[in-house]
């Protein structure tokens, strides 16, 4: 496999990662309720799309890192990543 699609796997699956540790944070301590009963809830209330988005933000952050390490690849692997995270969360939406 070439250094490009190397970069690019790197980061996309970095912006993968800091979408999961989005998601944990976001269950984790910035709910009221507790993990397993926040889990409940996005299942009753269908609140998927709204938690995802909320969760790719951290990609925002890995996004600039590599920029200003001037990791191009990766920085394209993050946005395509993120990309996929949107229209993940457009389907949720509508479907």
């Amino acid at each position: 496999m070439g250094t490009v699609k190397k970069d690019i796997l790197i980061g996309i699956l970095v912006s993968l990662f800091a979408t999961f540790g989005g998601i944990f944070l976001y269950l984790e301590y910035f709910s009221r309720y507790e993990f397993n009963e926040t889990l409940q809830m996005i299942r009753e209330g269908n609140l998927y799309g709204k938690v995802l988005s909320l969760a790719a933000i951290p990609n925002l952050f890995v996004f600039f890192i590599f920029i200003k390490k001037k990791q191009d690849y990766k920085a394209k692997g993050v946005l395509i990543a993120t990309i996929l995270i949107a229209l993940t969360t457009l389907l949720l939406k509508f479907f």
